[in-house]
């Protein structure tokens, strides 16, 4: 059976302010004024996980679920149709994948706040998604919680990777250590730094990384601590970024 992509029937109301979608949570916005709910566009190959998704979101009045789509050409049209505030990228049914059609939809000049939501966090592609305009990084079997927190992040402009939101210029850090990746020396990490970076990489909290090393939680922030000095990273996000660039864990 095919898949019918599915549209809000409330009508193009051009005086809700879409050219400006955020403007309504400035700090200067009329307090009286209740704000716009935030629009959301769902694309996932699957009609179950876009029904679920729907039927998740409408449980918080700010949010609406304006279309879902299977496929990259109908989210394109609508994109450039309906103009969502959020889109929700899933996996799609084709070989490209959502990667590529964020590599199209900057080539089209459509700007869209986006939120991959993905089998599992992978540091490499993490970066591509940003470099290609991503907001947010969302893993599927995330708790709700979680996916409600990022979409208020990244509508706030603030950035999202996994269960936390990063409170950095993440654009202006991937410029940088593109700058300097070809510049890269030996950094001096001992053979457990290496491994604490293989956990920042891959998502590990403190205590994780701790567990599977066998030390204390203070050990691995000690650790943290010489790395940051070493590599001159500032937080986690950074240094994961870095350590992709540099492949510090390659085997």
């Amino acid at each position: 059976m095919g898949v019918v992509d599915r549209a809000s029937h409330a009508p193009n109301d051009r005086s809700d302010p879409r050219d400006d979608p955020f403007a309504a949570q400035r700090p200067d916005a009329a307090s009286a004024a209740p704000a716009p709910p935030v629009r959301i566009l769902i694309v996932d190959e699957l009609q179950i996980f876009r029904d679920g998704l729907r039927l998740l979101l409408a449980s918080d009045a700010r949010l609406q679920v304006v279309a879902d789509a299977a496929g990259e050409h109908a989210a394109t049209a609508l994109i450039r149709d309906l103009r969502p505030h959020i889109l929700l990228l899933g996996s799609l049914p084709s070989d490209s994948g959502p990667l590529d059609m964020l590599s199209r939809l900057a080539a089209a000049d459509l700007s869209v706040r986006t939120i991959l939501l993905v089998k599992s966090i992978n540091a490499p592609e993490i970066v591509t998604a940003f470099q290609l305009g991503a907001r947010g990084v969302v893993p599927r079997d995330s708790p709700a919680a979680a996916l409600f927190e990022s979409i208020d992040a990244v509508s706030a402009g603030v950035y999202w990777i996994g269960h936390e939101r990063v409170d950095a210029d993440v654009p202006s850090m991937i410029r940088r250590l593109e700058h300097e990746r070809n510049d890269a020396v030996r950094f001096g990490l001992t053979g457990r730094e290496v491994e604490v970076v293989r956990g920042i990489v891959t998502g590990e909290s403190t205590h994780q990384i701790a567990v599977r090393l066998r030390i204390t939680d203070n050990t691995v922030k000690r650790h943290l601590v010489n790395v940051f000095n070493k590599v001159g990273a500032s937080n986690r996000v950074e240094l994961a970024l870095f350590a992709v660039y540099h492949r510090l864990i390659d085997d």
